[in-house]
């Protein structure tokens, strides 16, 4: 299993977010400081206030403009991506922060969550990827 964590100004406005793009919360691991978002029985993100995000490392919250990492998420096909594109921007992210990549065999599309926190959702066609 894999736990991202993510700094999150508004905590019940992330929840939302993530819901909204198909995680669902773990009232488990759940509390007013953090929510469990699950993705998958792999992939869960844990969304922390900033107090609680402290907690953990002493290294500063980056600014929502600048990106410390990107998360890559593989979805069932095209539409699929351009589904999830949409409705994180009509749920408080950002939809396109960089442009669409389409290589024929692999489509992607990233997106920000409204903390800025960049996802690439992509599809793949393995059988598809060119060989030298």
């Amino acid at each position: 299993m894999i736990f991202v964590n993510l700094p999150v100004a508004d905590l019940a406005a992330s929840i939302a977010f993530y819901e909204a793009l198909g995680f669902r919360n773990n009232p488990h691991f759940s509390d007013a400081t953090g929510a469990c978002m699950v993705w998958s029985e792999a992939i869960h993100v844990m969304l922390l206030t900033h107090d609680k995000w402290c907690t953990f490392t002493i290294r500063p919250i980056p600014p929502s403009d600048s990106s410390e990492v990107l998360l890559a998420i593989s979805l069932d096909d095209r539409e699929a991506v351009d589904a999830l594109n949409a409705t994180a921007a009509a749920n408080g992210g950002t939809g396109d922060i960089n442009p669409a990549q389409d290589h024929g065999f692999m489509y992607s599309r990233a997106l920000a969550d409204p903390d800025g926190h960049v996802w690439e959702a992509f599809w793949m066609d393995p059988a598809a990827v060119p060989t030298e």
